[in-house]
């Protein structure tokens, strides 16, 4: 099963090379591609930023169900600005239907680290995740993360490079007080005259 998927992504490798990119009768093979995806486990950024640009330009083709997969497999993709950008290719009106305005706000309280709050949404809406192999798997990881980051004080920089916290940068001074009396000091003085 791994080769056919490896064949079908090299075949929407090559239409998104061209012209046919923008072809809405390769739309078909696209949103079977976004199925593949969720099944597989797999994940390809360009094909479904393609399959969105393409209901943008063909309102009548649009597909609930394929636009909601595409945001659960960005979801799946976080710390990445996968999530927004997807979010940002689909039409307000689109973004008030049911599971896509439920997809919008779980990939909210992820991005906002309210993590209880994800789980228990997703918990009363298991339905949206059918289908998507892998889905819990990749937000715990996030989740695991960012728990880390806050716990221990660790940065992300713009590039998405996690930068932990390390023992040299959290160094205190201590002041170290020893208690001499002038006897024992006495024998020392005189011996380095």
């Amino acid at each position: 099963m791994a080769s056919s998927f490896e064949q079908m992504r090299a075949n929407v490798g090559k239409l998104l090379r061209g012209i046919d990119r923008y072809n809405p009768e390769n739309l078909a093979t696209l949103e079977r591609y976004v199925e593949t995806q969720a099944r597989e486990n797999a994940y390809d950024l360009e094909a479904n930023l393609a399959v969105l640009k393409l209901y943008q330009f063909n309102p009548a083709y649009f597909q609930t169900h394929v636009t909601s997969q595409i945001l659960l497999k960005a979801l799946t993709n976080l710390p990445h600005t996968d999530f927004t950008l997807c979010k940002c290719m689909i039409d307000q009106t689109h973004q008030e239907e049911r599971p896509i305005r439920q997809i919008l706000y779980l990939g909210n309280l992820l991005e906002t680290c309210h993590f209880q709050s994800f789980w228990t949404s997703l918990e009363e809406n298991r339905e949206l995740i059918d289908g998507i192999t892998g889905f819990e798997d990749s937000v715990r990881k996030y989740t695991q993360v960012k728990v880390w980051m806050n716990k221990y004080g660790w940065t992300e920089n713009e590039e998405g490079q996690i930068f932990i916290y390390n023992q040299e940068e959290s160094v205190k001074p201590k002041n170290i007080v020893e208690k001499i009396d002038f006897e024992s000091v006495s024998s020392i003085m005189a011996t380095s005259q």
